[in-house]
């Protein structure tokens, strides 16, 4: 997203936010999630029970991963996480 020139007036550089990544990679802490075998059965309940279309699929994806980890809170200033009501959200910019 940080570099997409029409969300960031002037977006970030490619070779900037690979090495942003690779550092956070580099962190002992660092745990990544991702799909699990329940992947699509709670993705699929997700997407029909908020009735979600277009590119808000993508959000419900998150949703499902974050479900299948146990994470209940995301960090996002993203609003649209709101349909999903298992899945707290957060929006860390805002106090």
């Amino acid at each position: 997203m940080i570099t997409h020139p029409r969300i960031f007036d002037p977006p970030s550089q490619l070779e900037i936010a690979v090495d942003q990544i690779e550092a956070w990679l580099e962190c002992p802490g660092l745990h990544l999630i991702g799909e699990t075998a329940k992947h699509w059965p709670d993705l699929r309940a997700l997407l029909t029970n908020a009735k979600i279309i277009g590119p808000r699929v993508h959000d419900a994806r998150i949703a499902a991963i974050c479900q299948q980890h146990g994470i209940d809170e995301l960090w996002s200033a993203d609003r649209d996480f709101s349909a999903f009501p298992n899945l707290r959200s957060r929006n860390p910019c805002v106090a």
